[in-house]
């Protein structure tokens, strides 16, 4: 392949290129196994081309710990030489959780059966607004107090850390439901028409409803960025079954 700037030969499709200093790639998908990752490079909905990364997975700690870390960082190189605008995951959550402490890149979770085509289907919807400001800057609000602790203000994190998230407002506590289960749960309900969701923390018994203030216009994106935040509260171990 060559640069779609200068026209130099790049090593592998996709390449950001050290000629020019251009990219060539807008966006790389990761189709995740636990022992294959398939990149797969676009330009709008034009596939540039795919790399497979494999490895031979390990068992016990803590031998497992290290293979897993150096195959998600062999992963994390390829998608660093192209310089992509975004990139998105689907598969193995281990895995993608260990490329994502490599990577500062912020990572879309898309549907499992047909990563590519899940992300070629985006193309040409709105952007969503991004926002850089740091988590803890973005929760606020007149109830202050957090069911679950620090676990609770964890999950709260985890959801202000997202790019699409302008604001979360905390909720009253309800400490009179019937639940039994250990363990704080967490979970982002349906969108409304403004595009907000609610983030629901669950400690036992407790009950909290939380409000999250998103940059989606609407019901329909605002599902978008409701499915990404519980893919990340599941890849947390904070997630409703």
């Amino acid at each position: 392949m060559r640069c779609r700037a200068c026209h130099s030969e790049l090593d592998k499709p996709g390449d950001y290129c050290l000629v020019c200093r251009s990219a060539n790639t807008d966006g790389v998908v990761c189709a995740i196994a636990r022992d294959r990752v398939t990149l797969t490079m676009l330009d709008g909905e034009e596939v540039l081309g795919e790399t497979i990364i494999t490895t031979v997975p390990e068992s016990g700690d803590p031998a497992e710990v290290v293979e897993r870390r150096n195959f998600a960082g062999r992963v994390a190189d390829e998608i660093r030489r192209k310089r992509p605008e975004e990139v998105y995951a689907a598969g193995d959550r281990e895995v993608l959780r260990e490329i994502r402490a490599q990577l500062h890149y912020d990572f879309y979770r898309v549907s499992d059966d047909d990563p590519v085509e899940a992300v070629r289907s985006r193309i040409g919807e709105p952007a969503l607004a991004v926002v850089e400001t740091p988590p803890k800057e973005k929760i606020g609000g007149s109830h202050s107090t957090l069911i679950g602790g620090r676990a609770g203000m964890k999950a709260i994190h985890h959801v202000a850390g997202h790019p699409h998230v302008k604001k979360v407002i905390p909720g009253p506590i309800d400490a009179g439901g019937s639940g039994s289960r250990s363990g704080l749960r967490a979970k982002a309900t349906r969108a409304g028409a403004n595009g907000n969701v609610r983030l629901l923390l669950r400690d036992g018994s407790s009950v909290q409803e939380n409000r999250v203030v998103t940059t989606a216009p609407d019901r329909e994106t605002g599902e978008r960025v409701r499915e990404d935040l519980n893919e990340l509260l599941d890849e947390e171990g904070y997630g409703v079954s």
